[in-house]
């Protein structure tokens, strides 16, 4: 067997294997550029599936060589090659941004441990997107949900509270894991099969209690794990207390996993035969979706923590995934999974820059950001081009994707949805307004815990920033990457499903 033929099990077997030898490194740089080194060998292996399932179609591999439905597969499209490339895309730059704000905001003697479940947290995510096996992705949400608990505790070198966002995350991630776990045992009990092809394949005209008690179980599960208003209560606490370096990195990518695990139930799984998906659709997603864009959004304008604001921001950017995919069309689908890969991009870069200004200034309260555009300018622009994005102004891929769901609105006949999106987006223009007026229009402090001398965030901390920032612009202006690409994928899933319900 040569490489290439195990590059599908390569993204999860690579972090896995790395994770324990993290450990037996010494403490200081070590572990990092270990860390780091891993997770562009990820990336790249990741990028290397997106080309060959671009080329070559759906790939399947057969662990152990046992042949499905009896033994594990893992299953890559082009839906989930490109969750595969923006989860390890977003830990490649996240691990290498982490050295510095790591070392201001975790106790040192813990440095070995972060890494380690920074890895596990990475196996986790990228084995339930891979997986072809229902109860695979079960465990691989275990995987990723533990070392999230232990990473945001960590956060408790510099706020008790931390302690308290792990164990709440903890008590609501495993109702979510426990609700999930149910699901697919009915499922398991009403097809005999945990394979996800073969249980579509069986459940294709099957509609009984079970089976419906069994989709009910998954959606709200998942829809917990995804933080679907309102069902989010966990998540504000967690990103706002973990350490800045994993608030950037699940912020960008484990909210969009879970999100990506419902399209994948929905379409690859149940399918529009199901006529429980499409009262799904219609009065679930739909009402929870433009909900959480508004009630979110409205919240976050009160916030005066910067990173809570950006939390509750993206719990109303959950909002627009889940619109789009209730829209239950080609073009609704193309736009979830458009935002899926811009929202990473636009929220990494703006954690990121919120990192930079703890590191200077001990501090993400909105006060801690007045006259940052004399002291750190480099953070400041970062800071406000990524704002930008989240708004939507052209040229940024924040553009893009409500271009998208405008688009997709439209199509479903849903016009209401697209004055909401452009109103919910007027909100965020306002949060996002109010830190961008400290850091440009109001004065430093000259006295206070902020009136301290601060320079701009160091070159390590800087560059994997701006490299997410020019992501932005690049992915606003290349459209035809993502959006072809996701086109692609989205129109595969609703030939799976079997068209509009």
């Amino acid at each position: 067997m040569n490489l290439a033929e195990q590059l599908p099990v390569l993204p999860v077997i690579i972090p896995l294997v790395a994770a324990p030898i993290t450990l037996l490194l010494p403490q200081g740089r070590a572990p990092h550029l270990w860390a780091t080194l891993i997770s562009w060998l990820t990336f790249a292996a990741c990028i290397f599936l997106v080309s060959a399932v671009s080329d070559a179609g759906v790939i399947s591999y057969h662990l152990g060589g046992w042949v499905p439905p009896l033994g594990i597969e893992y299953r890559i499209d082009l839906a989930n090659a490109l969750v595969l490339a923006l989860v390890s895309g977003i830990a490649s730059v996240v691990f290498a941004f982490a050295y510095r704000s790591v070392r201001v905001e975790v106790d040192p003697r813990q440095s070995t441990f972060f890494y380690c479940a920074m890895l596990i947290c990475l196996t986790g995510l990228l084995g339930v997107t891979i997986t072809g096996d229902a109860f695979n992705v079960f465990v691989f949400l275990e995987i990723s949900s533990l070392s999230t608990y232990a990473l945001i505790a960590m956060g408790a070198n510099r706020d008790r509270r931390a302690l308290t966002a792990a164990f709440n995350y903890l008590v609501m991630g495993t109702i979510g894991a426990t609700f999930f776990v149910i699901g697919i045992g009915l499922l398991y009990q009403a097809t005999g099969t945990l394979n996800m092809a073969d249980l579509h394949d069986r459940l294709a005209g099957q509609s009984n209690r079970m089976v419906e008690a069994g989709f009910a179980f998954i959606v709200v599960g998942i829809g917990l794990k995804l933080a679907m208003f309102p069902l989010h209560l966990w998540l504000p606490n967690a990103y706002t207390y973990a350490p800045s370096a994993v608030s950037a990195f699940i912020a960008a990518t484990a909210t969009k996993v879970a999100v990506y695990v419902l399209i994948r139930f929905f379409y690859s799984v149940f399918g529009f035969d199901f006529g429980f998906v499409a009262f799904a659709f219609t009065y679930v997603l739909l009402p929870l979706g433009l909900a959480g864009m508004f009630i979110a959004s409205l919240v976050a304008l009160f916030q005066d923590d910067v990173k809570r604001m950006l939390a509750y921001s993206s719990v109303a950017q959950i909002g627009y995934m889940l619109l789009g995919l209730s829209f239950a069309t080609v073009e609704g689908l193309t736009a979830s999974l458009v935002h899926i890969l811009n929202h990473a991009l636009m929220k990494g870069a703006l954690f990121m820059a919120v990192a930079c200004v703890v590191f200077r200034t001990g501090s993400h309260s909105l006060q801690a950001f007045a006259g940052l555009a004399k002291r750190m300018p480099v953070t400041t622009w970062a800071f406000i081009l990524s704002g930008l994005s989240l708004i939507g102004v052209p040229l940024t891929v924040g553009f893009i994707s409500k271009w998208y769901l405008l688009t997709a609105a439209f199509a479903a006949g849903h016009g209401y949805a697209a004055f909401l999106i452009v109103a919910s987006s007027l909100i965020a223009l306002v949060y996002i307004g109010r830190v961008a007026e400290m850091m440009l229009l109001r004065e430093a402090p000259s006295e206070g815990p902020y009136a301290i001398p601060i320079k701009e965030a160091p070159l390590s901390m800087l560059i994997p920033m701006w490299v997410l920032v020019a992501a932005n612009i690049y992915f606003g202006v290349r459209t035809d990457l993502t959006g072809d690409l996701a086109t692609r994928a989205a129109e595969a899933l609703m030939l799976v499903a079997g068209g509009a319900p």
